[in-house]
Order: structure tokens, then C-alpha cells, then sequence
């Protein structure tokens, strides 16, 4: 079994992908409200907004400790 990174890099890349998410969706929402963008590119955004979200509950899960039944 792998060893676990320190609490705090965990941390760190969790405010890193969040900030990142924020942004997408900002970005989403401003594009999709300008109605000159294609919707292949808002679609790609669409897409690696899923994909940070997914990391960042795969993180958020690795901080949960683990519990024998």
C-alpha cells in the first residue's frame, strides 16, 4: 500500500483544484451568456469542470480516515 502525502499538500491541492473549478464555472457562465462561443469549446469546459470536480472529491475522500467495521 502506497504511502499517504502529508495532510497539507493534500490541502494545498485541494484549494488549487477548487480555485480552478470556480474559474471554469465562471468562465462557463460567461460564454454561454455571450452566445458567441461555440458549443464545442463551452462542452470541453464542461467536461474538465467534471473531471476537477471528480479530483477534488477523490482528495476530500483520502482525508476521510478509514474505519474497520
Amino acid at each position: 500500500m502506497r504511502e499517504q502525502p502529508p495532510l497539507e499538500t493534500i490541502m494545498k491541492r485541494l484549494t488549487e483544484l477548487r480555485e480552478q473549478h470556480r474559474a471554469l464555472d465562471a468562465d462557463i457562465q460567461r460564454f454561454e451568456e455571450s452566445g458567441a462561443v461555440d458549443m464545442l469549446h463551452i462542452k470541453r469546459l464542461k467536461r474538465r469542470k467534471l473531471q476537477l470536480k471528480d479530483q477534488i472529491v477523490w482528495l476530500e475522500n483520502r482525508l476521510i480516515p478509514d474505519l474497520d467495521a
